[in-house]
């Protein structure tokens, strides 16, 4: 079933839940009620007194005891409602923090295909806008909802007591006040949740757009840009005025209602005044409970808008909470690292009905360096992402000695790795954070600068003004392709990984850089399980084992030598390489 074609029930369900589930601080809460309730009630109060005290004016008699109550409640009124206000403000943070931590954490644990499959500015949408919603509801609309409820039956009541004609008057106005809500706030939700879907396009084409600004301008793409994101302020624009129409609807429609009871009261009020029915102080406490009820009236049409909103969110959020994680649940630790790795049958495609890999099945040697070759799009970086457990092959099996990799816990088996690739990835912070990046355990600086000293690092670092702390920007843009390679391999060395994983690593590099970088590499490679992908055959062949892919198939294995002898493919490989770079 598709989420629009829930029935209401459903909204509100997933919106209760997502507040329950978020624990609200239900002491905090209580008291919160608690003094709402004391509020409303000296509010309440204060019709009363202001009866006494104009029937005791129009007597020429007044008691001091009647101003003294009437200030108390006053005071009692403006105490109770800072408290409350800032406790429903608390719990609010409190349950929207709680969501965002809950969303966080999730986000982090999917697996690899949802990031391929939704826009990082989307699911940013989702953390930030929709959470929003909630917690303007909670912090905002809640309290004067409760407390709008409360003063209403309060008024209605007392106001029976004083007078059950001229309230049964007022009471007419509901139905029709009703009548007006109902159907347009139906209308509101819908366009509510079109908004937010909109905001969350926008969102992810601003966050593609200003991650590679740097692509934009090279190719003069701003204008194209600006065109694609008018169109979108401009469905936001079209969103915002369906609210508008909606709103400029109900208010003015609720405002007319209210005004017009209140016409009839007064007039009606007036000639049982003027006939000594109703004392003139309580044709003013009337009038006054009368605007007791028109605003919280007016309070909760705009906390029925809010609400309407607030559910299309928590059903995005709770979509999104309700995503599978990657696979955790095996408790089993690697212990057996110095074992063979065994790709047995491996077909895998991003896309089912498109194959990259099939029937692979190819044997990688503990502690040796495996290379892989072979034309653009055979499927040699897909193979790294299985071993890493970013997806799961479509059939076969990736063995570690005799053990399936899916049996290991996931923490336990990444561990094993460390990843250098050619565009090596660098977070926004300083060079020392970055070497640091995912390490669970206390580094001292020595190990931080013996490992930048191993990645031929750290004499660009000390020649940097503020040395380690030097901030590297966004996806390190500070550095130079070199600088970015090393430090990589630096965080690389501090991991000590039992397994490498050298992705083209030195292909976007000039030859003094690419030195550098291959030295540095050379003492990451030594005594480990090492897999490299290459264009460059000069990079690789001295490795221990050279693999061969073509069309997602092993198409060879063996020594540089023995491939060159016996494999044509690789021959041809070699002869438009090798010879043109002697």
């Amino acid at each position: 079933m598709e989420q629009n074609s829930l029935p209401k029930a459903d909204h509100i369900r997933t919106f209760w839940n997502l507040i329950k589930e978020s624990k609200p601080p239900v002491k905090i809460f209580m008291i919160a009620i608690v003094l709402s309730i004391l509020e409303t009630g000296a509010g309440l109060i204060v019709p009363l007194f202001t009866r006494s005290l104009v029937d005791q004016l129009s007597a020429s008699t007044l008691e001091t005891s009647v101003i003294l109550l009437l200030v108390l409640a006053f005071v009692v009124q403006t105490v109770s409602s800072g408290f409350s206000y800032y406790f429903m403000t608390y719990i609010g943070e409190s349950i929207v923090a709680s969501i965002r931590k809950r969303l966080w954490g999730r986000v982090l644990h999917l697996p690899v295909p949802y990031f391929d499959q939704h826009e990082s500015g989307d699911t940013m949408s989702r953390i930030t806008q929709d959470t929003n919603t909630v917690k303007s509801l909670i912090t905002q609309h809640i309290i004067s909802f409760v407390t709008g409820i409360i003063t209403i039956i309060g008024s209605i009541v007392i106001l029976l007591v004083i007078d059950w004609k001229m309230t049964l008057i007022m009471l007419l106005a509901v139905p029709f006040s009703i009548a007006i809500i109902m159907p347009l706030g139906r209308k509101m939700y819908k366009v509510s949740k079109q908004t937010q879907d909109e905001m969350a396009s926008f969102s992810a084409n601003l966050g593609r757009v200003l991650a590679d600004i740097r692509l934009v301008k090279s190719f003069y793409a701003e204008k194209n840009e600006q065109e694609k994101g008018d169109k979108r302020i401009h469905q936001l624009f079209q969103y915002g005025l369906k609210e508008a129409r909606i709103l400029a609807i109900i208010s003015p429609l609720m405002s007319f209602v209210m005004m017009l009871v209140l016409v009839v009261i007064i007039g009606y009020g007036g000639v049982r005044v003027a006939s000594g029915v109703l004392s003139a102080g309580s044709l003013v406490a009337i009038i006054i409970y009368m605007f007791q009820i028109v605003v919280p009236f007016s309070q909760m049409a705009s906390f029925f808008t809010e609400f309407q909103k607030a559910m299309g969110g928590a059903e995005r959020i709770q979509t999104l909470l309700s995503l599978e994680e990657e696979s955790s649940d095996n408790n089993q630790n690697v212990s057996h690292t110095s074992e063979d790795i065994h790709f047995k049958k491996i077909d895998f495609g991003y896309n089912k009905d498109n194959l990259i890999l099939k029937q692979l099945s190819v044997t990688i040697p503990f502690g040796k360096t495996t290379a892989f070759v072979g034309p653009s799009g055979a499927g040699k970086t897909t193979l790294f992402a299985l071993l890493e457990r970013f997806y799961s092959p479509n059939s076969g099996d990736i063995l570690l000695g005799d053990t399936n990799i899916q049996d290991f816990s996931l923490k336990s088996w990444r561990q094993l790795f460390s990843y250098v690739s050619q565009e090596s990835p660098l977070m926004s912070g300083s060079i020392r954070d970055n070497i640091l990046y995912g390490m669970e355990r206390e580094v001292s600086d020595e190990e931080i600068w013996e490992a930048a000293k191993l990645a031929n690092a750290s004499d660009f670092i000390t020649r940097l003004p503020e040395g380690m702390d030097t901030e590297v920007g966004e996806r390190g843009i500070k550095l130079s392709g070199g600088q970015r390679q090393r430090i990589a391999i630096a965080r690389a060395i501090i991991r000590d990984p039992k397994i490498l994983l050298l992705d083209e690593a030195t292909s976007n590099l000039d030859s003094a850089s690419e030195s550098l970088v291959q030295k540095a590499l050379n003492h990451l490679m030594k005594d480990r399980t090492t897999l490299v992908i290459a264009h460059r055959l000069s990079t690789v062949i001295d490795a221990d084992q050279i693999v061969v892919i073509d069309g997602g198939q092993i198409a060879g294995v063996g020594t540089h030598q023995q491939l060159l002898n016996h494999h044509e493919l690789y021959r041809k490989l070699a002869k438009q390489q090798l010879h043109g770079e002697k």
